[in-house]
């Protein structure tokens, strides 16, 4: 799989990961032998940096990261993510001891002294502008706790107020064929600063993949069934914020485009190729998944006539409903 550097952290990274929230929870049950089969697979498949957080199932999604890395001799690069454990869940709470507690809990749950990567899981905004929390992530990169840190995001201008922190090595943010705002300011500025990417929700919780319809129903336990409407984190986490019904008739255009090749594929090798982008993060639920996400980094470019049609889908069918903020 080709590879790209994470910013300046001296890593080098396949340009298709594995989100891990999936196998934590907010995603429908996944039980503890397919979780380990779905790691085994990604990785297996040439997949090099696995994402995860804290939250995800409160600590079960890097706890079985750790049991999966075990018994292989090679072991991908991690990030976390920490901070959506503040309660309640406001700036004031992300002080140098509460950020060390949540860290030296991560190090625990993954079996390591020294995290390769802790991201602010896309804290308060008044967060991003706080010196005193990038002054204790500093701390904890000099004593070994972690070795990098950046920021996950909801908008842009988060993204950008963060990069004027030097010690900020990546930056993730939600980007795909219906959400394309980043490329326009974050993508570039981030580039210039020798941060690095990583695009997050590239299927757009799975619209992209071409397989749902008005009449898919999801499981209690799912975000996009609970989360729909945002209630219980930024909706823009769900279906990228577009509304379900003009998501699933976009979707079918996006599959004519697409042709007799993977939807999903598609989607992903359209984030991959994006300048600026180090790797893309789409998760997977069963080792077929895994398998094609992978694969999706072997697809040839897209063509200009292909990226201009998907321009022009994006333009028609979805502009008008995503939120200026995103």
């Amino acid at each position: 799989m080709e590879t790209r550097p994470l910013g300046r952290t001296g890593a080098d990274v396949g340009v298709v990961g594995l989100g891990t929230w999936q196998l934590g929870g907010d995603w429908g049950d996944v039980d503890e032998d397919t979780a380990g089969e779905v790691l085994d697979a990604a990785l297996d498949a040439g997949v090099t940096l696995l994402d995860t957080a804290d939250v995800y199932g409160d600590g079960r999604s890097e706890e079985r990261i750790r049991k999966a890395l075990a018994a292989r001799p090679d072991r991908p690069f991690v990030a976390t993510k920490a901070g959506r454990r503040a309660d309640p869940f406001e700036a004031a709470q992300y002080t140098p001891e509460n950020l060390r507690a949540w860290i030296d809990r991560s190090r625990r749950n993954l079996g390591v002294d020294t995290l390769d990567l802790v991201q602010l899981h896309c804290p308060p905004p008044a967060v991003y502008s706080d010196q005193r929390v990038y002054d204790a992530l500093d701390a904890m990169v000099d004593d070994g706790s972690l070795a990098a840190y950046g920021v996950s995001v909801e908008t842009v201008a988060e993204g950008l107020t963060a990069l004027e922190h030097p010690g900020v090595q990546s930056i993730q943010v939600i980007l795909n064929v219906f959400r394309r705002k980043p490329l326009e300011q974050l993508l570039p500025a981030a580039a210039a600063r020798g941060v690095g990417i990583l695009a997050r929700v590239p299927l757009a919780s799975g619209l992209l993949s071409g397989r749902y319809s008005e009449s898919t129903t999801f499981g209690a336990d799912d975000h996009r069934n609970f989360n729909r409407n945002g209630e219980a984190f930024d909706v823009g986490e769900t279906f990228s914020g577009v509304p379900y019904d003009v998501g699933v008739a976009a979707a079918r255009e996006f599959t004519a485009i697409c042709g007799d090749r993977s939807p999903a594929q598609v989607a992903l090798r359209w984030v991959v190729q994006q300048p600026g982008v180090t790797c893309v993060i789409p998760g997977a639920r069963s080792v077929e998944q895994a398998r094609s996400n992978a694969a999706a980094a072997d697809l040839p470019p897209l063509s200009d006539a292909e990226l201009a049609d998907l321009e022009r889908l994006y333009d028609e069918r979805i502009r008008a409903h995503v939120h200026d903020r995103w």
